[in-house]
């Protein structure tokens, strides 16, 4: 479904390492004229993907999800600041797309009425609270797109002028490969994977592909970690996969799994609403809706 374009000239070479993180096949690729250095600069961003795993894990009574989790209808729990931060970013898409993207779920089969709303922050006080007892919240949906951000950023911190972090599929590019061409993603259904409709680039951009593997399941224990709100109103629509562009992976992997609920109509119309951000929607029946700020070619 996704092929990366990558040159070799003789002063610079692309340096590849895939390994399984958070649960996942990663593979990051860093451009560079010594692989001794390439090597290290990859080890340092499987460090920080371990520690962002670490952190928005759900187990030890040291993690602030954990202990958010435990004092659900009990109180508030004083947070770090970049957990308080994602949480922030996770609330304003939610509003964005009308519940449809929501961190929320529940373990009580009798609250029916738990989501975004019911979290309550105090940015003085740096605590989070979930209102309702037996609420829960997760990130499952955006953990590895906010992990391959992180990873690009300590990269870029160590020099590192040009590279992509695929994790699991989704796609995070910056700088341009060796001969100054950019990076570009060929894109396709996913049941012709070998037919692509469009390159793009991705150069500076995320690239993250979402497929409505079972439109036609209904969840009745309530909604899963990374489940997406069956409830918001939004007519399912004969919606087979989304790509999305995106200037951060987390904000790719956070918009495109909502599209797939929105339906054509109701995801392309938030698309354009959008600076720096485009996709693809592809119905049943094969046929392309791009957003207005992308080309299909």
């Amino acid at each position: 479904m996704l092929a990366i374009k990558s040159l070799v000239n003789d002063n610079l070479t692309v340096y590849r390492h895939s390994t399984m993180l958070m649960g996942d096949r990663f593979e990051i690729s860093v451009t560079g004229d010594n692989p001794a250095w390439a090597t290290q600069r990859i080890n340092d961003a499987i460090t920080e993907i371990n520690r962002v795993e670490k952190l928005l894990s759900t187990f030890g009574d040291d993690s602030n999800i954990n202990q958010i989790n435990r004092n659900a209808g009990i109180q508030p729990v004083k947070v770090n600041a970049e957990i308080f931060r994602l949480i922030e970013r996770s609330l304003q898409i939610a509003e964005l797309t009308h519940g449809t993207f929501d961190i929320t779920y529940t373990t009580s089969q009798k609250s029916s009425t738990v989501n975004y709303k019911n979290i309550v922050l105090d940015a003085g006080a740096q605590t989070v609270f979930l209102k309702e007892e037996g609420m829960r919240i997760s990130f499952a949906a955006i953990a590895k797109g906010y992990a391959a951000d992180r990873a690009k950023y300590v990269l870029q911190l160590q020099d590192v002028r040009s590279g992509v972090i695929n994790a699991g599929g989704d796609l995070l590019a910056w700088g341009l490969q060796p001969g100054d061409e950019p990076w570009t993603v060929g894109t396709a259904d996913v049941e012709q994977a070998t037919k692509p409709y469009s390159h793009v680039n991705i150069s500076n951009m995320a690239w993250t592909t979402s497929v409505n593997s079972n439109k036609y399941t209904a969840i009745n224990t309530g909604k899963l970690p990374g489940a997406i709100d069956n409830d918001n109103g939004f007519k399912v629509s004969a919606v087979h996969s989304v790509s999305v562009l995106a200037p951060t992976a987390e904000l790719a992997d956070a918009i495109a799994t909502p599209l797939l609920r929105m339906g054509i109509n109701g995801g392309l119309y938030l698309i354009n609403k959008l600076n720096q951000v485009a996709c693809f929607i592809i119905d049943d029946n094969s046929r392309i809706y791009p957003s207005k700020d992308i080309a299909v070619k």
